[in-house]
């Protein structure tokens, strides 16, 4: 009965950080690529969830925008999206969430490894999404280079990223006592 219990937990808390990121990512300011909370999401639910279940919410939310649910930046969803300039970054959330599984695993519970693990995730994502934008964006209207790719795709939210990975390792980590009271 405490398995079922378990498992019903863990469905439960990877949907809800899957409806998380899609509400974070419609709060959008509509750039190049939009600004979004969906970072913020994506790095709090990995925090707080763990790297297993936090890496399934990323893959819930990336599956229904997949199948054309709207659950992407400005209410969009579909696989043009993601095969679109700007799906490397949605599916670089992904890298987010694998690269903090490793660590979670090759050093559980140490505070700077998982800000490192974000780190580095952030960063995996960044090169993810800008190497599948100049592809795809450079397919369609001509070539693009990496400096313009990065200065309309990363340079702009970079601080803005840290702010918000700050933010939701701090908040995470203040939810995460109340959660583990009721997921003994």
């Amino acid at each position: 009965m405490a398995t079922r219990t378990a498992q019903t937990l863990d469905l439960v808390y990877i949907a809800i950080g899957a409806a998380l990121i899609t509400v974070c990512a419609w709060i959008s300011i509509p750039l190049t690529v939009p600004f979004t909370l969906q970072t913020f999401a994506v790095f709090f639910i990995l925090v707080l969830l763990g790297g297993r279940r936090g890496t399934l919410s990323v893959l819930v939310y990336i599956l229904l925008g997949a199948v054309g649910i709207p659950v992407f930046a400005e209410f969009t969803g579909g696989l043009a999206i993601l095969f679109g300039s700007t799906g490397g970054y949605i599916l670089g959330f992904l890298l987010i969430g694998l690269i903090w599984c490793c660590f979670e695993r090759l050093f559980p519970g140490v505070l700077r490894a998982q800000i490192t693990a974000l780190l580095l995730g952030l960063i995996a994502c960044y090169a993810f999404g800008t190497v599948w934008f100049i592809v795809v964006f450079s397919r369609a209207n001509g070539a693009v280079g990496l400096m313009t790719a990065l200065s309309w795709c990363v340079l702009p939210f970079v601080l803005p990223d840290l702010v918000k990975l700050a933010l939701a390792f701090v908040i995470a980590r203040r939810v995460q006592p109340m959660l583990s009271r009721n997921y003994a």
